[in-house]
């Protein structure tokens, strides 16, 4: 049987997270250290600043897997979503 001819199996590797995804770990990180999940978010898409986002749970590292505009992207289309369902 040739390559072609196989059922190859795709598996989903850590590095494939989604904006969505990543602000909900993030957000889940930031409440269990205490803090506000909003204000913090919007400090590093401002600022660009990683040190905003706490370390716990590897946070830090995992926001900063994906570019700011795409986690802007994320938040507005989320937000017009919201609104189309209104």
């Amino acid at each position: 049987m040739s390559d072609l001819e196989e059922t190859k199996l795709f598996r989903k590797n850590r590095d494939d997270v989604s904006p969505g995804e990543i602000f909900a770990e993030v957000y889940n990180s930031l409440r269990e250290k205490g803090y506000d999940p909003i204000n913090q978010v919007v400090g590093y898409l401002m600022s660009g600043d990683p040190a905003y986002i706490t370390s716990h749970k590897q946070a830090r590292t995992l926001i900063r897997k994906i570019e700011r505009h795409e986690l802007l992207e994320e938040l507005v289309r989320g937000y017009m979503r919201a609104l189309e369902r209104d």
